[in-house]
């Protein structure tokens, strides 16, 4: 069985038996895919350059002749391939656009007695529905901010355990600073984080607030999307506020575990913006396990940058809250109830 599906009905109604292949060549995938999607590439990426410039230098049959060149052989391989990924023989296909590759795998697994369906407009449908979502859903954003080292992350995820929350820091594998990469995965292309930010984004219910935390336009290499970055900025900010002592601890629990090495790299990369004799005295500090001053070095810079920000800040609704003393769990509490009971005033 054949049929083919627009992005929205498939998003609507997805099925958790059927598997979601990706023909586009690997190269494509791993740039940025659809979440939960499997790679199942037509052709190689050396393969898919070279019918695509046949293609364009010679003709549109020059170019199926060499497809067929290439697929022919491993027709069989496709359809024990497939078998693997999906025991229970349901798939959903898609490439880039067109669905010329998408549609030659979709008839080949039909043959074999695969129930197969295929995204409309492929990938690239995919994208702008997400992107289309985002701009028309009246996502109800309250953004967590405050300077460095108040603990930000961790109230974030206290806060998760009532209310719905998007970890923007975690999609991102960063911290979102020059130390933002120590302990963290290899980040994801820009392509892929929009991604994975679009598939969190789809599972909130619309009727609850999202809390985000506050972030600059990058998160180490990657971008919010500008839809999502307007959003965010036009959405109830926030700032909880810690002694500068307290700041310096948390930092201190946060980064003391890591290479000293990598400590060091990261005070070098802000030499410029820190001052080569803080970065001196930053370094002098770590050669000696003297976390402390290291991070009271760092938090003097990061402060400056933070009141940067604030003043450039344009959302219109924002809110100072002291958490001095509070664990992650009894501050996420004091910010729920603030934002309850200001919610309540007529």
């Amino acid at each position: 069985m054949l049929k083919t599906i627009t992005v929205k009905d498939w998003l609507e109604e997805k099925e958790e038996d059927r598997v979601l292949l990706d023909v586009r060549t690997p190269a494509e995938f791993e740039k940025g895919h659809i979440p939960g999607a499997k790679s199942f590439p037509l052709f190689s990426n050396e393969e898919r350059v070279k019918v695509g410039t046949l293609y364009k230098q010679v003709s549109p049959e020059s170019a199926l002749l060499k497809g067929l060149d290439y697929v022919g052989p491993k027709m069989s391989g496709f359809i024990k391939w497939a078998k693997k990924l999906s025991p229970q023989r349901k798939v959903i296909l898609h490439c880039w656009r067109g669905g010329k590759r998408s549609g030659s795998l979709s008839w080949l697994l039909s043959l074999a007695g695969f129930d197969v369906q295929t995204i409309a407009g492929g990938y690239k449908a995919y994208r702008q529905e997400m992107r289309r979502m985002v701009v028309e859903s009246p996502y109800q954003f309250f953004v967590l901010g405050g300077r460095t080292g108040c603990g930000k992350t961790d109230i974030l995820h206290a806060i998760a355990e009532e209310e719905q929350i998007v970890d923007l820091e975690g999609l991102a594998n960063h911290k979102g600073s020059a130390f933002g990469a120590l302990g963290e995965a290899p980040q994801p292309t820009v392509e892929q984080f929009e991604n994975n930010l679009f598939t969190q984004l789809k599972k909130q219910d619309l009727s609850k607030r999202i809390w985000l935390e506050n972030e600059s336009k990058s998160i180490g290499r990657v971008f919010l999307p500008q839809e999502f970055w307007q959003k965010m900025k036009a959405a109830p900010l926030i700032n909880i506020e810690r002694s500068f002592d307290e700041r310096v601890q948390i930092l201190v629990n946060v980064y003391a575990n890591y290479d000293p090495a990598e400590l060091s790299e990261s005070f070098v990369k802000i030499t410029k913006r820190l001052g080569g004799q803080h970065v001196k005295a930053a370094l002098e500090a770590l050669k000696n396990n003297d976390y402390s001053t290291a991070a009271a070095i760092a938090l003097r810079y990061y402060d400056k940058a933070y009141q940067y920000m604030l003043e450039k800040n344009k959302s219109p609704d924002i809110k100072i809250l002291n958490v001095q003393g509070l664990t992650p769990k009894q501050a996420a509490q004091k910010i729920i109830s603030t934002v309850n009971q200001t919610q309540q005033v007529p």
